[in-house]
């Protein structure tokens, strides 16, 4: 009969202290973890690996970073001879041979491995809703959406399941999540956490990292996996002592440009509020200088998520598109797009469009050390659904009966074959289905920025609107990741946040 009967409600490095105290011990807390993720509904894990996590508690090192720490596993990072299905039916039956760079760094920082969380398919929306795995609810609320493409791991780590899990960020995998279940994401500079083995370059967008109860898990998290690995040749250098020097910045008189909208993405008035609200105790606390900077993001739209689509070829190689039927609709959709209109003429306007970001982007760091915005349009929304509008468009028409996405095939063949003709008409298309589905864009518009230029980016709970969190996005400065860190820091002790849900398991 063990004597611990319920999972950890604390952070993650309160955890290990525990460890060491002798107060709890990684068995007793690996069987409390494993009984609640069984019990739990919110749908969270795609697989657990009750055997060797056993194992691995039994002889863990609690003198290590995260020694005994049962932790979750985002499903699009490999494992080694755990399934690597990428939250595809297209892959459903594909074994990983190998760990991610990421996954050999926690195993030597002393994680116990629990099992996998949940994603969107190919971390492609920013939601999680699949074939393979079904839908993942918000612990706040099971019928709100938990986000994506992190969403399972958020879910886990709030929902009193696991005190950490690991994430990655490609347009804000990592920030949707963690602002929409009141929990710390940071995104780091690009390169900062390495990628790989057999990392893919393309597109310059994709950073990995954990979603964290706290500021100091999440510092930890740097200190055990961010630092130059030669399998990624965009990694950056070694920097040490992410969580010991936390605390140790003047912020004092640094500017910060303050727009929930961050140029005009529709915030829901509610969330833009609580934001806005927060930003100004934040201003106050650090002493900031707030200044008037007008923010005017481009709208990269169908262009962006065509350049990113041309990578996921990569990793179904032949399967496509034979494989399609078993594709989430939405991802089904963005590669009959992208094959069909996605030529050099696009290419070209997608780098354009990348080009103008950097320089927006740019314009804005020369003027201001921080811009806060919000993280999400609004709190979660219905966990069924693929996006956070309503709004009908043309993705809705291709996803439609089987008659219909034959009309829609049909269609893009055509497009494709006078695109042979006319080399701008994609170009055209894509900018008209763009200026039509503008709902579509507003999911990852306040998130993509910081991706396309690589800026670090923090996501704070702010507080609630209708019992739902809503995020703060931090946004800084190149490298400036540790000051970062210290912006969450002081919000978190001025403005605690609930580690867990109220009804998390106790």
């Amino acid at each position: 009969m063990y004597m611990v009967e319920t999972p950890w409600t604390g952070d993650a490095c309160s955890l290990v202290d525990a460890f060491r105290a002798g107060d709890r011990s990684p068995i007793e807390e690996l069987e409390a973890t494993l009984a609640a993720i069984e019990a739990s509904e919110l749908n969270c894990f795609s697989y657990l690996d009750f055997e060797r996590a056993r194992e691995t508690a039994a002889s863990a090192d609690v003198s290590l970073p995260f020694g005994g720490l049962p932790m979750g596993i985002k499903e699009l990072e490999p494992v080694k001879d755990w399934p690597w299905t990428e939250a595809s039916l297209v892959f459903a039956d594909r074994v990983s041979d190998h760990d991610g760079t990421i996954m050999s760094r926690l195993r030597a920082g002393g994680i116990v491995p629990v099992g996998q969380t949940t994603a969107s398919e190919f971390g492609g929306l920013n939601v999680s809703v699949t074939k393979i795995n079904g839908v993942t609810g918000n612990p706040w609320d099971p019928s709100r959406s938990a986000g994506g493409s992190s969403g399972g791991s958020a879910a886990a780590v709030v929902g009193g399941l696991v005190p950490l899990a690991s994430g990655g960020d490609g347009g804000g995998s990592i920030r949707i999540p963690a602002g929409y279940n009141g929990l710390l994401g940071m995104k780091g500079t690009y390169g900062r956490i390495p990628r790989g083995p057999h990392t893919q370059i393309a597109p310059l967008t994709v950073v990995l990292g954990c979603l964290a109860r706290s500021v100091r898990d999440a510092a930890r998290f740097y200190d055990v996996c961010a630092g130059y690995h030669p399998a990624d040749p965009t990694s950056l250098p070694d920097v040490d002592g992410w969580e010991s020097n936390l605390g140790s910045h003047d912020l004092k008189g640094r500017t910060v440009v303050v727009d929930p909208t961050l140029g005009g993405v529709v915030v829901d008035p509610k969330s833009q509020k609580v934001v806005l609200e927060a930003a100004e105790a934040l201003i106050a606390e650090l002493g900031l200088k707030r200044i008037e900077s007008p923010v005017t993001m481009p709208r990269l739209g169908a262009m962006w998520m065509m350049g990113n689509v041309t990578t996921l070829l990569n990793d179904l190689g032949d399967l496509w598109p034979r494989c399609a039927e078993d594709l989430t609709d939405e991802v089904r959709v963005g590669l009959q797009l992208t094959d069909a209109l996605y030529n050099l003429r696009v290419a070209s306007a997608g780098e354009a469009d990348r080009t103008a970001m950097n320089d927006t982007m740019g314009e804005m760091f020369a003027a201001a050390d921080f811009v806060i915005t919000s993280t999400n349009p609004g709190p979660a929304f219905s966990a069924e659904n693929p996006m956070s509008s309503d709004e009908k468009s043309f993705i809705d028409y291709a996803k439609g009966g089987r008659v219909t996405r034959l009309g829609f095939r049909a269609a893009m063949k055509t497009a494709s074959m006078a695109a042979g003709v006319a080399p701008k008409l994609p170009n055209a298309l894509v900018r008209l289905a763009t200026s039509r589905a503008e709902h579509l864009l507003d999911m990852g518009a306040l998130t993509i920025p910081a991706n396309i230029a690589g800026n670090p980016a923090v996501s704070i709970p702010a507080g609630q609107v209708d019992g739902l969190p809503v995020g703060m996005q931090v946004i800084g400065r190149h490298h400036c990741d540790a000051v970062l860190f210290d912006v969450a820091l002081a919000a978190e002790r001025s403005r605690p946040w609930p580690l867990v849900v109220p009804n998390a398991p106790a």
